[in-house]
């Protein structure tokens, strides 16, 4: 009985329940006060403001007075693999560069080229590794039942953002919108397929972090010397900043800066839920935090993924199968708890 009960618990890390930040609630309890969303998070350096968001900008018009630049023909290469590729071909959403094809199995057509117009390949964003960046996830190695379930979350509008400033999150929900049954189970059972079997992230504990530009999402570390106050914040950069943002390389990490001491009190959160403050992590993604049966492992994982998926569920922006299990865990933390989850979870072997 107590095995059934932590599936289900577990479970509820998969998915969250809506429950919207305006809720009806009885006339005699006071509207809860509007907190932002941790804006490091969702790779942004000010918070969101308050409200619905903007309307959209109208369409620019075309520039007047000069020729769109011509297009940059190089040939680029990375370390270790004898391909090279133009930056077009790079970043091409419907067949973008494979660096190392022998890392991986072979990528179904969903995952490899997308499906034109609106289903962008999976590893454009994801990497044919499925180890993804910061701004996004790393599906690779998750079990195939979660991988489905979330992408036909996307697809019914179930998995939304707290920080509308977030383009990514719609983008990827058009992608599931436009992809089939069929596409929406090849993506999955390749993706599960796959070992996140070594660390795609360096957790370092730190006081002070390199001085960061923010690009598409992504906290990029500064060409020129010099740091600042890490604060209460995660910064994650890549290791090399031409081997990510350019080159999208699959074989180049990154480096995730946490507040000092974080790992410590994110240690007995994860291990006790605070003395009982909430659950423990443990129980529903096991003793490693490496997921039990169709629940995600969250070791080795993006600590700006795990915090952003943390406040959607405790404001209700992600909901979706089993998710009214773990949004009551997610209520009882502060964005203090999630830091030091997140922070713990993704120091973890992920394998």
């Amino acid at each position: 009985m107590k095995k059934s009960v932590s599936i289900l618990v577990l479970a509820g890390a998969a998915a969250t329940v809506f429950v919207a930040l305006g809720h009806a609630q009885s006339p005699a309890a006071p509207a809860a006060a509007w907190v932002p969303p941790p804006a490091w998070a969702y790779g942004f350096t000010t918070p969101v403001p308050p409200g619905p968001p903007p309307p959209p900008a109208a369409p620019g018009g075309r520039g007047r007075g000069g020729a769109a630049p011509a297009p940059d023909e190089t040939l680029r290469t990375v370390p270790g693999s004898e391909l090279k590729f133009t930056r077009a071909q790079i970043g091409n959403a419907f067949g973008p560069a494979d660096w190392f094809p022998n890392d991986h199995p072979k990528m179904p057509e969903i995952v490899a080229s997308g499906r034109m117009p609106d289903a962008r390949a999976c590893s454009l964003c994801h990497y044919p590794n499925g180890k993804g960046r910061p701004e996004n996830a790393s599906p690779a190695g998750l079990p195939e039942v979660y991988i489905e379930q979330q992408l036909r979350d996307f697809k019914n509008d179930k998995r939304v953002t707290a920080d509308y400033r977030k383009n990514n999150t719609a983008v990827m929900t058009t992608i599931a919108k436009a992809m089939t049954d069929d596409e929406i189970k090849a993506a999955a059972a390749y993706f599960t397929q796959i070992k996140f079997d070594k660390p795609w992230i360096t957790v370092k504990e730190a006081d002070m972090v390199p001085k960061t530009r923010v690009a598409g999402g992504m906290f990029l570390a500064l060409d020129e010397p010099g740091t600042e106050p890490i604060g209460n914040r995660i910064i994650e950069v890549p290791e090399n900043t031409e081997a990510t943002e350019i080159l999208r390389n699959p074989r180049s990490g990154f480096i995730a800066y946490v507040p000092t001491g974080s790992l410590k009190k994110g240690l007995q959160l994860v291990m006790s839920g605070a003395n009982g403050k909430t659950t423990q992590c443990t129980v529903c993604h096991g003793d490693e935090l490496k997921g039990i049966g169709p629940v995600p492992g969250i070791a080795g994982k993006s600590p700006s993924y795990l915090v952003r998926q943390l406040w959607d569920m405790k404001t209700g922006s992600r909901h979706g199968a089993w998710i009214d299990l773990m949004k009551p865990v997610a209520d009882k933390l502060t964005e203090d708890d999630m830091l030091n989850i997140a922070a713990y979870a993704a120091s973890r072997p992920p394998q």
